[in-house]
């Protein structure tokens, strides 16, 4: 199957819409990619690039887009959201109440994407503290195919964005771009009967190979991607997980600290909804283990066997004979 680096396929899709569109400039925190080659050489007058100084990033961005221009941002995602998260705060998340600001935060490494650089390239808070700003919008996609469609939503919506993008190549998950709905922000990639796996991010890929293995355990499991974590209808979010009576959320972040699960908790407690939670994701400690990616979720109880193992123990009073 094929896959693609999304920071490439948005890229792509931006040098697209700079060829008919001259309010769009970009500017990066010294932080290149394949893609960024071609838009730096025929673009030069509108891309900039500002050192390795993410807070300077944002109080450009944030003048350009005063002056009417649409300001794509470019960073490591943990320094991007937590460096310059005072300049985010007061030039974007404040300022854009009272003035319109189109700006749009790429931040690449979301998760665990830098896997073997530890803990202070990992990025689980981001999607946290980024959904606290008023008047934001924060895109966690799955794969490059939701990542391109996410293009003109970004033109479309002149608000402050802040893009979770994930480090690492990986194959599409949508086969059709028209079942992806940025207003809806989420979209059932499998339908279940007893199970709803609610993810984002990279492990919506994880959720669909769990819900493949608790298939071969007599267990139906759907999957719902969730790409955006803000704004999110949850009255719409409920119609697609409200009919499963256990509902599972991963997420490569904190959890318990505002990010996809407490989305769903909410979305369940509003409803009154009788389901059963399980959160999946880190706890309350920051990853030091050394190892890929597939390491360090086995060593925080992610992989998929023992997630399978975890839910059927959790399920077998109920779903499972």
């Amino acid at each position: 199957m094929e896959t693609k680096v999304m920071r490439d396929a948005l890229i792509e899709q931006i040098y697209d819409r700079m060829r008919t569109n001259d309010d769009i400039f970009f500017v990066s925190a010294d932080f290149g990619a394949p893609a960024l080659d071609r838009l730096r050489e025929d673009f030069g007058d509108r891309f900039i690039n500002v050192g390795i100084a993410e807070q300077n990033l944002i109080n450009i961005a944030t003048g350009l887009a005063l002056e009417g221009a649409v300001v794509y941002a470019y960073a490591i995602a943990p320094f991007l959201s937590m460096r310059a998260y005072e300049q985010i705060r007061t030039n974007l998340s404040i300022l854009s109440q009272v003035r319109e600001i189109n700006v749009n935060l790429i931040g690449v490494g979301a998760g665990l994407s830098y896997d073997v650089t530890g803990p202070t390239h990992h990025c689980l808070e981001d999607s946290c503290i980024m959904r606290v700003l008023p008047n934001f919008v924060v895109f966690s996609p799955g794969d490059y195919v939701t990542t391109e469609q996410f293009v003109d939503y970004s033109l479309r919506v002149k608000k402050p964005k802040y893009l979770r993008l994930d480090g690492k190549a990986q194959p599409r998950i949508y086969s059709d771009p028209r079942k992806i709905s940025m207003e809806e922000g989420f979209s059932v990639v499998r339908e279940g009967k007893e199970v709803g796996l609610v993810s984002t991010g990279y492990m919506t890929h994880k959720a669909l190979r769990v819900a493949e293995m608790l298939e071969q355990e007599g267990l139906s499991a759907g999957v719902v991607d969730v790409f955006l974590l803000k704004p999110l209808d949850g009255e719409l979010l409920y119609k697609a997980i409200g009919k499963y009576s256990h509902i599972v959320t991963m997420e490569e972040s904190f959890i318990d600290k505002g990010s996809l699960d407490s989305i769903v908790a909410e979305v369940l407690r509003s409803n009154r909804s009788p389901a059963d939670l399980t959160k999946l994701g880190f706890g309350d400690r920051y990853v030091f283990e050394v190892g890929n990616r597939e390491h360090l979720h086995k060593v925080n109880g992610l992989d998929e066997e023992t997630i399978v193992r975890t839910l059927k123990g959790k399920l077998s009073g109920s779903c499972l004979s």
